[in-house]
């Protein structure tokens, strides 16, 4: 219930600030400059079949992604998409600020280990930042090196699966949002291991790095959880989508179908 008014108090933030139209300029690399390689990725559709609410993607929409993603980055909207950042990151935090007070008691109690902890992920650019999470899973829970979450997973902790299936594990990544490695709305950031493989088997997979990655996102409220390559694929044309038909009242709507998810644990693991 407190995720639900949450979620609900910042859309009615971001809502408010998209309506305000007060926007300047803020400096910021293109797309193209991003990608000058964008000529040598391979062609061709990335898979058979699309989802609802998908995209598809071959030459054509390709360079029309690269146009969509400029339009994003560019210092009218990023002004927008700051503004908007800022609206529902602090709401959120000030509306759950006594629920982050317990689940942080929660976990402590319930598990040896930090309250936080800090993991890899790859940004705007493919750049890596460090992303913020409550702790879910028991410590050295990757001792044999990066994997995904599994169904019932055993290195889950008692709590850490009651914040998993709300997400109020990633309510952390608020500060990656104010220091402005993330957005609130756009594509999840991935590790930098799983990057790496995906690159290798899906093609076009970083155009997702054209924009900044998000808390929340059109794949997060689309489909279920990905532990496999073509979970990832069925994804990366969620987020595709979202770059191509990306608006600040798109995001609004982002995250008015997050509460959905939130409230009953949808896709989680």
């Amino acid at each position: 219930m407190f995720v639900h008014y949450a979620f609900a108090l910042a859309a009615a933030a971001a809502g408010a600030v998209a309506a305000t139209y007060a926007f300047g300029s803020n400096g910021r690399r293109n797309a193209n400059e991003l990608y000058r390689d964008a000529d040598a990725l391979p062609r061709g559709r990335a898979s058979q079949g699309l989802p609802p609410g998908g995209l598809n993607v071959d030459a054509e929409e390709w360079e029309e992604i690269v146009r969509a993603a400029e339009r994003h980055n560019s210092p009218y909207m990023t002004r927008i998409k700051r503004l908007l950042d800022i609206a529902l990151s602090l709401a959120l935090l000030a509306f759950l600020a006594p629920l982050l007070i317990v689940t942080a008691v929660a976990i402590k109690w319930d598990s040896p280990g930090p309250v936080l902890y800090r993991q890899r992920r790859v940004g705007l650019g493919g750049q890596e930042f460090e992303v913020f999470k409550f702790r879910s899973m028991i410590v050295d829970a990757e001792a044999d090196g990066p994997q995904y979450a599994a169904i019932k997973d055993k290195r889950i902790t008692r709590i850490g699966a009651i914040i998993r299936k709300f997400r109020i594990d990633e309510i952390p990544q608020t500060i990656n949002v104010l220091r402005g490695e993330m957005s609130f709305v756009g594509p999840r950031p991935e590790r930098p291991e799983f990057v790496r493989e995906l690159e290798q088997e899906i093609p076009l997979y970083h155009c997702r790095h054209l924009i900044k990655p998000g808390i929340t996102g059109w794949a997060q409220v689309k489909y279920e959880y990905a532990a496999s390559v073509e979970g990832a694929r069925t994804k990366l044309r969620y987020d595709l989508y979202y770059i191509r038909h990306f608006s600040p009242f798109m995001d609004v709507l982002i995250v008015l179908m997050t509460i959905r998810v939130a409230v009953f644990g949808l896709g989680s693991r």
